[in-house]
């Protein structure tokens, strides 16, 4: 960088911090306005858009209707976060931190909500016993990937992909940085994916579903055009893994659900019943 920062005593927000999501960054919690959230007909509510945290809870609903798990189906409505929907009283009441995707289950006695994607493939899972390893083992290591996959995944997108593909200026330091970081991830799942099928063995599971629309879409290059700058050919059981996950019928219904970009003939704003995505 050309021009060093001297942090203030205090931090004030005195000023847009720039970039794509300027407009809805804010250092306080709570809503900015009165709205209820909509219900459907279905047991399962989901408010949510199709980023890739997104897609991980529809894809997850689709697989278990693949299943013919019926008693999971879901009402799908969007969340339009560029215009600060998830800022509305009623977001907040299914999700506090104010970030997509949120569900509430109107299935139990009282209306349960789980916020955090991975919570919420957690939750599924163990609801309807499935996409989750029933042995201690394999259990654990399912969850670790899970875990993983929630823990990491900031870096990927609050850092890397911020910095490289949507600040208002790129820098060396920063983009470096994370591209170091990021790299060594994709070593990482590369290198487990070198072993086994799938990231908790030889078993499809909630591990794979928070982790493909994020490590898979990088390789794949539909995330922050970068394929090139991280050399994302050189993963090459990362891409083999992701390739696979993307042919399955239920994964390709659910990355279109909540999607309002791209192909339009790809795009399904709000999903309430099977015949929508066909």
């Amino acid at each position: 960088m050309n021009d060093t920062y001297n942090p203030p005593v205090v931090w004030k927000w005195d000023k847009p911090s720039g970039g794509r999501f300027a407009s809805i960054n804010r250092p306080i919690s709570g809503s900015t306005h009165e709205r209820e959230l909509p219900i459907g007909n279905h047991p399962h509510q989901l408010y949510s858009v199709a980023t890739p945290n997104g897609m991980k809870v529809s894809i997850m609903f689709e697989e278990l209707l693949s299943l013919g798990y019926e008693e999971a189906e879901y009402d799908a409505w969007l969340i339009k976060i560029g215009d600060g929907e998830q800022f509305s009283s009623g977001f907040v009441k299914a999700n506090p931190n104010s970030k997509i995707p949120a569900l509430i289950d109107h299935s139990t006695a009282e209306p349960t909500r789980i916020f955090e994607s991975g919570a919420i493939l957690l939750y599924l899972a163990e609801k309807f016993s499935t996409f989750i390893p029933t042995s201690s083992k394999e259990r654990a290591e399912c969850l670790s990937w899970l875990f993983w996959q929630m823990g990491s995944t900031p870096y990927l997108g609050g850092g890397f992909g911020h910095f490289y593909a949507y600040a208002p200026e790129k820098y060396e330091y920063p983009i470096n940085r994370y591209a170091m970081e990021i790299k060594r991830q994709l070593d990482v799942l590369d290198k487990a994916l070198s072993k086994s099928e799938y990231l908790a063995g030889y078993e499809y599971s909630i591990a794979d579903m928070a982790t493909q629309p994020w490590y898979g879409a990088l390789v794949s290059g539909k995330l922050y055009n970068a394929q090139q700058f991280l050399e994302v050919d050189n993963y090459t059981h990362v891409k083999r893994w992701s390739t696979a996950i993307q042919k399955r019928t239920a994964v390709q219904r659910g990355v279109r659900v909540n999607r309002v970009w791209g192909d339009e003939s790809k795009q399904v704003k709000e999903r309430h019943q099977k015949s929508d995505l066909d």
